[in-house]
């Protein structure tokens, strides 16, 4: 790693989560190990095996203006109202449009858009489609009214890399100051897929749990009884800037943007490769790229989908790369898993941790599967040490992408 490379820090914060509309109130549910998950009560649950899921605890036609809304596919307006908490929690910082950029991507994309569009199309023909229809369902819709709302033009981007998406679009931003193309950069992930066919696509991939009697405890990540993951949905964006022109402007910093680790299973399109070399591959990459060592480390924000298959070799992972002294934890055992939001929220999950010093509990873990030799934080928070301190958040996604973002404090 170059010591005069760029450094580049966090200045703002946004979400939108099953557990709150903003970052206070969803720090806050986690911390009191709090479920976002509910059953669903939609007309076409009867249609599906599972019937509940994550949903945003704030609408967001509650958040944004009806005329606004109606032109954004949902996954857009999360992204949007969690843009614009973060610009606004970093002082709406004052930049050059030519220095200031966006990287916001989406797993699926405006897949709601899609489908309901179709139907609509079959049922009452194409001169009742939006006009909006094709900037709602396309996967940069995202990015581009972010960049619009901003004014960015050093670059707006969206990365697609299914539940990797997020981190590895704050990956991307990171590269962006460090190569000196932007100044100030707005990143993250958000996804909207809570709809049948979504449900009954994962479903039919044996990859959700059923447990429709305690969907409050059905995601239960590296329990004996896990399922399968349960669909979360919602935004997490942070503004990332360089730390010159943060200290130049007078901003809050929560934290420091160390580095990312990339890596690909070359294995499967939806399993994990089973012994974790894709996974170790990144956690190794992220501590050169930042310049750490596994003692650094004091947490890890995990992966942990509740799923059979992906959750016990990550722990292995985290063991080997970086040690059993780490406080992990796995945050979707609250939100659900957002897809290509999950980078996003559990970024913002991570720099809260280091910055407040205490780490949130996993919930639903009652009995620990065999092989989990790590701290994993159960029951109630805990405290993380005083002093320079750093952290990774892992995500890991179909088509064996694996993305590592460390992040340390200031």
């Amino acid at each position: 790693m170059s010591t005069d490379r760029v450094r580049v820090v966090v200045t703002g914060l946004g979400v939108t989560t099953p557990l709150g509309g903003d970052v206070d109130s969803t720090w806050s549910a986690l911390l009191a190990g709090k479920s976002g998950v509910v059953p669903l009560t939609e007309d076409w649950v009867d249609s599906v095996p599972v019937k509940f899921a994550a949903k945003v605890a704030v609408e967001p036609t509650e958040v944004l203006a009806r005329p606004e809304s109606r032109r954004l596919d949902r996954a857009e307006q999360f992204a949007l109202i969690a843009a614009r908490q973060a610009w606004k929690d970093a002082g709406t910082p004052k930049v050059a449009p030519d220095r200031l950029g966006v990287v916001v991507g989406s797993g699926i994309g405006g897949i709601t858009t899609i489908l309901d569009a179709y139907d609509l199309f079959k049922e009452k023909g194409w001169q009742r489609l939006s006009p909006f229809t094709v900037p709602m369902l396309m996967p940069n819709g995202s990015a581009g009214w972010i960049g619009i709302d901003i004014g960015a033009t050093a670059g707006v981007h969206a990365t697609v890399s299914a539940c990797a998406t997020g981190a590895e679009s704050i990956g991307y931003a990171m590269e962006m100051i460090r190569s000196g193309r932007a100044d100030v950069v707005v990143a993250g992930g958000t996804e909207a897929a809570i709809h049948p066919l979504n449900i009954a696509s994962f479903a039919a991939m044996r990859a959700m749990s059923t447990r429709n009697d305690e969907p409050g405890r059905a995601s239960r990540p590296w329990d004996k009884d896990r399922d399968g993951f349960v669909l979360g949905e919602g935004a997490g964006i942070i503004v990332l800037e360089s730390e010159e022109h943060a200290l130049a402007r007078g901003a809050r910093v929560y934290a420091v943007a160390a580095g990312v680790g990339y890596s690909a299973d070359a294995h499967h399109i939806a399993q994990p490769e089973p012994t974790g070399a894709g996974i170790r591959s990144a956690a190794r990459r992220v501590l050169e790229d930042s310049g750490l060592t596994g003692r650094d480390i004091v947490h890890v924000n995990a992966h942990a989908t509740s799923t059979p298959a992906g959750d016990v070799v990550e722990t292995t992972a985290i063991q080997e790369i970086i040690g059993d002294h780490p406080l992990v934890t796995a945050t979707k055992s609250m939100t659900g898993h957002l897809l290509g939001g999950a980078g996003g929220i559990e970024s913002v999950f991570t720099i809260k941790a280091l910055y407040d010093r205490v780490v949130p509990p996993t919930v639903n873990l009652d009995h620990p599967d065999d092989g989990v030799e790590v701290d994993i934080v159960r029951g109630e928070p805990r405290e993380l040490p005083q002093g320079q301190i750093a952290a990774i958040n892992n995500s890991f996604g179909f088509g064996g992408h694996n993305v590592a973002v460390a992040f340390t404090s200031i």
